[in-house]
């Protein structure tokens, strides 16, 4: 091919890589990164410091981002206007709490024994629901700098809001430069975003590569009942609390995050990182920025479907391997547990499974045989762990758009009802 041909070539390719749809790309991305992993695996490992350097990127401007724009947000929305909030954290408590129970009832329909892993990994958990809540707490008021470096997004959350109400006394020229602030960091998170189908491709070929699936053969069953569930709670329960919500059918919206969201966060494994991805489909849908600039980052924090769902499947695995009886309320117990540590899971990689003792130690099961089910977990993350990541994290913009457009819809109620009476 002559340089002429190449030039012409990448002219048309242009418009496609830099305006075409995303998702087509990452699912471009998705299959090359297949077959490099076959063909080459010693390439594909190679291949795989892109899908590194996108994880990090996206890493990188996620604190950055919500920081800038909750703050913005809030400093230049005008008084009296409604951000939806209240209805948004309802529907996540509820989304994580039905998800739990979602688990405990495929667990008792499908028990499931596992075969502890010989040696676990050593790994720091809480040791209560009062540790969990308290390091929230210590989050929270965490130092601004410390809370942006290492990516603490409640202690984020926290000083962006602050700062919001304290700049909104602020002069139009001081919030027009945060908002300006806001415009420039959200053009690098699209310039980001943008590099989605390379990162996608380096993941996708590294895992293929050096994971694979045969470590997952020991475990197939306990993976089917996590996976199912998970399955279950996003194409079952999420559209009938959607639909609750809209009152239409909730499927299109349903599939639309779960293609648009669930693949990026099933490939970079992190609901932090998901973050700007999320802010940008609610953008698409020009849902209110007041709105939806706090409840994504937010619901990358407590709305853990996904984690709620690991947590009970994993632990009454083990309290069945162990010959442990369970009863109804302990189970109903076991699920406002789940519900509750999976607020406190971390938004990175694994971060579901460092609380699996805490939910243990409600049968008894002392905290060795709990690590080694935590280890258990680490030997199934290659697909638990992204799926999970995948459910959470597409549920937030999900239920961030099925409360907006439930204020829609009662706002337009409202106004037929007054038309029909005058």
């Amino acid at each position: 091919m002559s340089a002429n041909e190449r030039r012409t070539l990448l002219r048309r390719a242009m418009p496609f890589i830099l305006g075409g749809s995303l998702v087509k790309q990452i699912i471009i991305g998705l299959v090359l990164g297949i077959i490099v992993a076959l063909a080459s695996p010693s390439f594909a490992v190679i291949c795989g410091f892109l899908g590194t350097i996108f994880v990090s990127a996206l890493k990188a401007v996620a604190p950055v981002l919500v920081l800038v724009l909750v703050s913005a947000a809030i400093a230049n929305q005008n008084i009296g206007t409604q951000t939806h909030m209240r209805p948004i954290l309802l529907i996540y408590l509820i989304g994580t709490f039905a998800a739990a129970c979602t688990a405990v009832l495929a667990s008792f329909a499908f028990p499931v024994q596992i075969e502890f892993a010989q040696s676990a990994q050593q790994v720091s958990t809480p040791g209560g629901i009062v540790e969990v809540l308290r390091n929230l707490l210590v989050s929270v008021v965490d130092n601004p700098v410390n809370a942006l470096a290492n990516a603490n997004y409640v202690g984020i959350l926290a000083w962006a809001i602050g700062l919001g109400f304290a700049l909104r006394k602020a002069s139009n020229h001081t919030r027009q430069v945060i908002n300006d602030l806001s415009d420039g960091v959200e053009l690098i998170v699209r310039a980001v975003i943008r590099c989605a189908p390379v990162g996608i491709f380096g993941l996708v070929a590294n895992t293929f590569a050096t994971e694979g699936f045969s470590a997952l053969v020991g475990y197939v069953q306990l993976l089917v009942l996590l996976l199912g569930s998970m399955f279950f709670v996003a194409l079952v329960v999420n559209p009938i609390i959607v639909w609750f919500c809209i009152r239409r059918n909730p499927y299109p919206l349903v599939f639309m995050m779960l293609r648009e969201s669930g693949v990026t966060a099933f490939f970079t494994r992190s609901s932090a990182a998901n973050i700007p991805v999320n802010i940008n489909i609610c953008r698409k849908l020009n849902l209110d920025e007041g709105t939806y600039s706090i409840s994504i980052p937010l619901g990358a924090t407590i709305n853990m479907a996904g984690a709620a769902i690991t947590i009970t499947v994993l632990s009454l695995s083990a309290a069945f391997s162990l010959g442990i009886t369970v009863d109804i309320p302990t189970a109903i117990l076991l699920s406002v547990v789940a519900s509750l540590c999976a607020c406190g899971a971390a938004g990175v990689p694994g971060g579901s499974l460092m609380l699996i003792p805490l939910a243990c130690s409600l049968f008894g099961i002392d905290n060795s045989t709990a690590m080694q089910v935590v280890a258990v977990g680490f030997i199934i993350g290659v697909l638990q762990d992204s799926t999970e990541t995948a459910l959470n994290s597409s549920s937030d913009a999900l239920f961030t758009a099925a409360a907006c457009m439930r204020a829609q819809r009662l706002e337009e109620e409202a106004a037929r009802k007054m038309a029909e009476k005058s």
